[in-house]
């Protein structure tokens, strides 16, 4: 008798796609051959997953830079020195610190699923980071020009936004994550 599961979250990254991605980052790959090892990647996972019968599938969050900090990627109003979230198995994760206001995404989750849709035959999910997760951004001392109740209103509306572009481009479902 079959268990029905469905995949969530994060998917072990391939070690050619993590390669790539260092590479990338180090000026020795273009960015299509980046490209090309992440649509490989997600074409496996899909396919692994979609093996196992789940009625639901995901692309493992494959493509993105990380399931914590995804649509910070390529802010500029962020320093390195965040709030550090620990998570159950001993390993931490720093996130930045916001520095001016306004808040905004720069990447919308949605925007991962047209490469997932490629290659998904079964309904589509997708994960988006948690708007408590993403109110740690704020400086505990605060922002002189951007208080916090403006932050909270404009993290909500970039929250809602996250979700809506996941619906928009085809998700079946969302799933919101904040692991610890």
């Amino acid at each position: 008798m079959p268990i029905p599961t469905e995949p969530i979250g994060s998917v072990p990254r391939p070690s050619a796609r993590q390669a790539a991605v260092q590479a990338f980052a180090a000026g020795d790959l273009p960015r299509a051959e980046l490209d090309r090892h992440y649509e490989a990647a997600v074409s496996e996972t899909i396919a692994q997953f979609e093996a196992t019968g789940s009625p639901i599938i995901t692309d493992g969050e494959q493509t993105k830079p990380s399931f914590a900090t995804y649509p910070l990627a390529g802010l500029s109003n962020l320093a390195a020195d965040g709030v550090v979230i620990p998570f159950a198995d001993g390993h931490t994760r720093q996130l930045p610190c916001l520095t001016s206001g306004p808040f905004r995404y720069q990447t919308y989750a949605g925007a991962y699923l047209p490469l997932a849709r490629k290659y998904a035959q079964r309904p589509l999910k997708q994960a988006v980071i948690s708007a408590s997760a993403m109110s740690l951004l704020y400086p505990a001392t605060g922002l002189e020009d951007y208080p916090r109740e403006q932050f909270l209103a404009d993290l909500v509306q970039e929250a809602v936004a996250d979700i809506r572009s996941c619906f928009q481009n085809g998700a079946h479902n969302v799933q919101i994550d904040f692991t610890c």
